[in-house]
């Protein structure tokens, strides 16, 4: 077919100020980007029938996006760039790619890559693509192995200079290919140049000013893996500012501060969503058939539920909520989880407690005009959901017109939440932790969070957050959540402020960067025209400087014993190890199985146990990353893992049976099954093998145990009867895992 040229020019340009490049033909544009795009990155395109480009002229740079394809579903490459030709992305979908890994269909180990040519691949990908001035180290994003994958993955940071920048990368190299790169570019992330990598000011002064910007206080959290226990600790200041030194200068800079000046004008729209329409309530009638069981246990959920009536009765009659003159719109009754309270009530199955409650909507339409109708966003609503069976209120929120100047003060506002939280919450003690009043935003409402108090420390994970209306003086939202069941640690010997602080800062590195500080704009150059046409006061620019950076998140330091808490790493993220597979014949397929995540997220494997079906379901639900611990998982960990299993084909609903024991025959099934083998094994008077033992296998499973010897999952016995061990299961696994 014969190449073709086609073009899709979309400008946005929002007023005369126009960058330069607008003027020149737009076709010539595309052709000197394109043939940019081609001498950066070597491309040879001639085998591809079809072209396109787009341009989208934006307030910072131009951005063209260029693809090049064979047909609707054959091999294509998609480039997005800038106009000099500087890459921002690159994506390649060729017809010979690997197939994607659908769910149902057992995994494979994927065949050995190098990974150290990858990176070289990565490496010399980016030589191409990067600036003269431009480095980047990488990382590889995976801390383990992957199934199925013929992919490395690697991330980093751009160097400017050799200086760390807000820019990074991510690049993937597939079969020894790059197929996805992408990458921030200064055109669109700062304004102006580069500054002096050479830093003047002094890095020790700049230090120990930042360190005393550093503020905490101390409060109750919840301890960690203890449900109903709280414990003292440091914690961050929640409206502590961002400081930067600049390490040319030594100028300290409020980063919080100068990012005010970076908000656009006009006024924010609520957003908030509106409910959907009313179901109605549900009623159940035995009618000739009678009700099952199962129809009664869900008929019983609903005993004791209030009517409508009764529930619109007892908010009416709260005057803080101001439903004089509101209509009833919609109500909806539904089982939920009481989110308000903890620890969260369980069944007797360990599940979420779900409860009735009701969702009432209460509109207030706004009064006709001589000149205007009311518009849909004039119409004010309140939203309240209740515990249907008490008239509780579990939460509520408001919609109505924002951008209003406000009739209350946050003061009177403020006591009119103080009052609220007494009355609704008689007997609970309460501190105001903060609030959070944007003037700019022109919001219709004040907000205040109102947090626990105990030995006279506040503890934040029990809370009431209250916003007041600020034109009538009315609750506008309130949210909580309370436990009646805490204890709290004393607390006597506690460490000092002032060491709790230098611990916390201890846990800090002062790093020499390029950061992103906002600067205001002037207007001198067509760019600052154009964004401050749109109402912006100030844009990012790039500054070397000094500031606290460290690697790892860090929740506080603990009040009594003076040390940092980190939060403990997510299991399936991390890495498998097992302290007691060390000398064990399937020690090796174990380990491998660990390197892909595949296993049990316990420091113990116990290799010589006997397995249960419950066992090898949730070793088969970790090749889909469903890492459990089959002693710990709750019952909907347990449904969700046979439910992998189920979708894999390994068995089926009716063949669940958690406790029993596992024999190596039933194992050698759900693999094969799984594996994609069932049917083939199905087949009768076509197999034959060579176990020792072959005269005791049943006729129906024959085909099972001659493809099981054939992928060396079984070798001179096949103990179709014996039970299996989680050895075995690791080591036949592994051996399905391999297969061609």
């Amino acid at each position: 077919m014969k190449k073709l040229l086609s073009m899709l020019l979309a400008l946005t340009l929002l007023c005369a100020l126009a960058m330069p490049a607008a003027a020149e033909d737009t076709s010539a544009r595309l052709e000197k980007v394109t043939q940019a795009v081609k001498t950066r990155l070597d491309l040879d395109t001639e085998a591809y029938e079809d072209f396109q480009g787009e341009c989208y002229d934006e307030e910072l740079a131009a951005i063209w996006y260029l693809r090049w394809q064979n047909g609707p579903n054959d091999s294509t490459l998609s480039i997005e760039a800038l106009e000099d030709g500087t890459i921002i992305s690159y994506r390649v979908n060729t017809d010979d790619a690997v197939p994607v890994y659908w769910r149902g269909d057992l995994p494979k180990f994927p065949e050995k890559q190098d990974a150290s040519a990858d990176r070289e691949t990565a490496e010399a990908f980016l030589k191409k693509v990067l600036a003269a001035n431009e480095t980047a180290s990488l990382k590889n994003r995976e801390n383990m192995d992957r199934l199925n994958s013929t992919s490395s993955y690697f991330n980093g940071e751009i160097l400017l200079n050799g200086v760390s920048s807000p820019m990074t990368c991510n690049i993937t190299v597939e079969n020894g290919k790059v197929v996805r790169f992408s990458r921030g570019v200064q055109a669109n992330t700062f304004l102006g140049a580069v500054p002096d990598p050479k830093a003047a000011a002094d890095q020790a002064k700049a230090s120990a000013e930042l360190r005393e910007k550093l503020a905490l206080r101390l409060a109750y959290v919840g301890a960690d893996g203890e449900e109903n226990q709280a414990v003292l600790r440091y914690l961050p200041e929640t409206d502590l500012h961002t400081f930067y030194v600049d390490a040319h200068s030594g100028e300290v800079l409020d980063i919080t501060e100068l990012e005010k000046g970076m908000r656009y004008n006009g006024f924010t729209k609520n957003s908030m969503a509106e409910d959907a329409a009313a179901a109605p309530m549900a009623t159940a009638s035995g009618g000739d058939r009678g009700m099952s069981a199962a129809e009664q246990a869900g008929v019983e959920k609903l005993v004791g539920v209030l009517p409508t009536e009764k529930l619109d009765a007892s908010l009416r009659a709260v005057a803080a909520y101001g439903l004089n003159g509101y209509t009833l719109a919609s109500t909806s009754y539904t089982l939920e989880t009481d989110y308000t309270a903890t620890p969260i009530a369980k069944d007797a199955g360990g599940e979420e407690e779900r409860t009735p409650v009701c969702r009432l909507r209460y509109v207030l339409a706004a009064e006709k005009s001589d000149k205007v109708e009311p518009s849909e966003d004039a119409v004010k609503s309140r939203t309240f959901t209740v515990d249907a069976r008490t008239g509780e209120v579990r939460q509520m929120y408001s919609s109505t017109p924002w951008g209003r100047d406000a009739v209350l003060t946050e003061a009177q506002a403020r006591e009119k939440a103080e009052a609220f939280v007494k009355e609704f919450a008689p007997g609970r003690t309460v501190t105001l932790k903060k609030s959070e009043n944007d003037g700019e935003s022109k919001a219709p409402y004040y907000s205040f969070s109102f947090s626990r108090e105990v030995n006279g420390y506040p503890f934040e994970n029990n809370y009431y957050n209250i916003a007041i209306d600020n034109q009538d003086g009315y609750i506008y939202a309130l949210n909580y959540t309370w436990n009646e069941d805490m204890t709290f640690e004393s607390p006597e010997g506690v460490i000092t402020p002032a060491a709790a602080r230098n611990a916390w800062a201890d846990t800090y590195e002062v790093k020499l960067a390029y950061r992103l500080v906002p600067q205001a704009l002037d207007g001198k150059e067509p760019v600052q025209a154009l964004l401050i046409a749109q109402g912006v006061k100030s844009f990012y620019g790039l500054r070397l400087t000094y500031a606290l950076s460290r690697e790892d998140y860090c929740q506080g330091i603990s009040a009594k014993t003076g040390e940092p808490v980190y939060p403990e790493k997510s299991a399936v993220n991390e890495e498998i190890s097992y302290t007691d597979v060390k000398g064990h014949s399937a020690q090796a397929d174990i380990e491998k199985l660990a390197r892909y995540g595949i296993g049990y997220a316990s420091s113990e494997f116990r290799p010589g146990k006997g397995m249960t079906q419950w066992e090898f379901v949730c070793l088969l639900a970790s090749t889909e990353g469903q890492r459990l611990d089959p002693a710990a998982a709750s019952k909907s960990e347990r449904d969700s893992a046979y439910g992998t299993a189920y979708s894999l084909g390994a068995l089926t609903r009716a063949e669940r049976s958690d406790e029993s024991p596992l024999t190596r025959g039933a194992l050698v099934k759900m693999l094969l099954n799984a594996a994609g083998y069932g049917p083939a094994a199905r087949l009768s008077g076509i197999y034959t093998c060579s176990y020792s033992d072959k005269a005791s296998i049943p006729a129906g499973d024959l085909g099972y145990a001659a493809i099981a010897q054939a992928l060396g999952m079984a070798k001179d016995t096949y103990g179709a009867t014996r039970n299996a061990s989680r050895a075995d299961a690791a080591s036949m696994l592994c051996r399905i895992l391999e297969r061609i």
